[in-house]
């Protein structure tokens, strides 16, 4: 049976996708860069250690990436206070521990956004661990967040839970199963196509659906 639940933050838990999306794309413009917003939202879920590549290509990394991060950084900060939990969020994190299972919010975010994110989901004495940008060398999609987060509660069968095509990609590349959920603006076909092995349009049909959790591995 499933034994620990990973659980995503930006745009699974809380409603600040596009924010980021938005702040980004300020950070690219302040730098002389030009991106459209929504090949930023495309991205929105990767880590920034991978954003800027991503959407605007390796010179502009090499020339600007430190930049682009701190400014980015510096618009968003503004904005956490008007983040707020989606629908059934809380809920969510309780039912998986009424479950018996273990419960590990994986972030990709900055320390401060995690530690801001916890309380306003009011997480810290639900969640047994969680993780930040600066447990591991390389974020989503690589799979390395997904991998200590199972290790911290030294999980042995595991689900993930996340918004992004980036989730599902990077629970796919370390073998669990990714359930996608729809909140953080991509589409049920984007989700699917990246590995997600069931797809909800918010987290209180995920939350009724827990006695389906998968229980083999992706191939």
């Amino acid at each position: 049976m499933v034994d620990v639940v990973v659980v995503d933050i930006d745009g699974t838990l809380v409603d600040s996708n596009y924010h980021h999306a938005v702040a980004w794309a300020a950070a690219f413009r302040e730098c002389e860069v030009t991106v459209p917003v929504w090949r930023v939202h495309r991205a929105i879920g990767m880590g920034g250690d991978h954003l800027v590549a991503a959407v605007a290509g390796q010179r502009v990394e090499a020339e600007h990436g430190d930049r682009v991060r701190k400014r980015w950084a510096e618009l968003f900060e503004p904005m956490l206070d008007s983040i707020s939990p989606l629908e059934g969020a809380r809920e969510l994190l309780i039912e998986v521990k009424r479950r018996g299972m273990a419960l590990v919010l994986a972030s990709s975010g900055k320390p401060d956004h995690v530690e801001h994110y916890l309380d306003v989901l009011a997480a810290r004495g639900v969640a047994d661990a969680w993780t930040t940008s600066k447990d591991v060398e390389r974020t989503k999609p690589a799979p390395d967040l997904i991998e200590l987060a199972i290790d911290r509660v030294e999980g042995d069968r595991a689900v993930t839970v996340g918004d992004s095509i980036w989730d599902c990609r990077s629970a796919q590349r370390c073998g669990v199963p990714c359930l996608g959920v729809r909140t953080g603006g991509f589409g049920a076909d984007e989700l699917a196509g990246a590995g997600a092995v069931r797809v909800y349009d918010d987290l209180p049909s995920l939350g009724a659906d827990l006695n389906r959790l998968p229980l083999e591995n992706p191939t």
